[in-house]
């Protein structure tokens, strides 16, 4: 039996509590499930020390995937280098890299039973190689122990040093994921410190050197975009290739972040997925509560007779 309607980021059990109270559209409601898996999850996090992106991100999904034993790891820790206006994930100086990590990553998958692995970070502009190496680490640890399962990274833009790309790609995750986040006009105030420019070029590099990969990026909408802007991003990323596209609605996880200018009418998330459908992509996920990693696994296997393609 589900649990009551309830806005996610207004959900209770979510912190921290100065999650702003807006006016929010009628579409933004869901069901919250049984509480016992979530519980079984977060243990499971604790026990092995693991951070999840859906906890510091405060994501609006992190009820309905946990209570079927889905979340997206989050390594380096849960301090962040940058100040991107739009994420809740704490910023300050982390704390050294823990060697045990990628191990535990993939201990917690296993246990989870996942044939499908999301693994993002915080940024760590502070190291010489960003966690590079730590993110190859985690894709070899996660290979030896769930050598069937379909491992999908999403990175930071490592500052533009390719070198860095390299290292991740030549790990051969089977989904490469950068997300632009949002439209050009708007970078410097969502997200600075990071180049439009900078995103693309890194997933062109993937796409370029590891053809067999599939790249992933997605944006989100109700920023200040303008329909156009959009548009374009679409045809920036496919004209460089990318294969997988995810589109989802922004919203405030607390006072601290950007307030929504809009919030986009599902009927419009699907008619601009049709014409990024119309473009090329192999597949594309929109609609208000998708996220970069929400129903991964599926995404990826709507890519059809091609999902055989990747690396696993």
């Amino acid at each position: 039996m589900t649990g009551p309607e309830i806005h996610p980021l207004h959900d209770p059990s979510l912190k921290p509590v100065d999650a702003p109270r807006e006016r929010l559209a009628p579409w933004l409601r869901k069901r919250l499930p049984p509480q016992d898996s979530v519980d079984q999850v977060k243990a499971l996090m604790q026990d092995l020390g693991l951070h999840t992106v859906c906890q510091s991100a405060r994501c609006p999904n992190l009820n309905e995937c946990w209570s079927r034993k889905a979340a997206t790891f989050m390594i380096m820790g849960d301090l962040c280098t940058r100040t991107c206006r739009f994420c809740t994930v704490p910023k300050g100086q982390p704390l050294p890299l823990d060697a045990g990590e990628p191990e535990r990553v993939a201990e917690a998958a296993a246990r989870l039973g996942l044939q499908h692995v999301v693994v993002t970070s915080v940024d760590r502009d502070e190291l010489l190689d960003q966690g590079a190496g730590h993110f190859a680490a985690t894709i070899e640890a996660i290979r030896r122990r769930l050598p069937q399962a379909v491992i999908e990274v999403l990175t930071p833009d490592f500052r533009g040093v390719v070198a860095l790309v390299d290292v991740v790609s030549a790990a051969r995750p089977a989904i490469y994921n950068h997300n632009v986040e949002t439209v050009p006009r708007l970078y410097r105030r969502v997200r600075p410190g990071a180049g439009y420019k900078r995103s693309l070029a890194l997933l062109e590099r993937v796409k370029q050197h590891h053809p067999e990969q599939f790249t992933k990026s997605g944006l989100m909408l109700g920023l200040g975009e303008e329909r156009h802007e959009i548009l374009g991003v679409l045809e920036d990323l496919r004209g460089i290739g990318v294969d997988i596209l995810t589109l989802g609605q922004y919203l405030r996880p607390s006072l601290a972040q950007l307030p929504v200018e809009r919030f986009v009418p599902p009927e419009e998330f699907a008619e601009i997925g049709s014409h990024a459908k119309a473009l090329g992509f192999l597949s594309v996920a929109s609609a208000p509560f998708v996220r970069s990693s929400y129903n991964a696994a599926e995404v990826y296997a709507a890519l059809g007779s091609a999902s055989g393609a990747g690396g696993a």
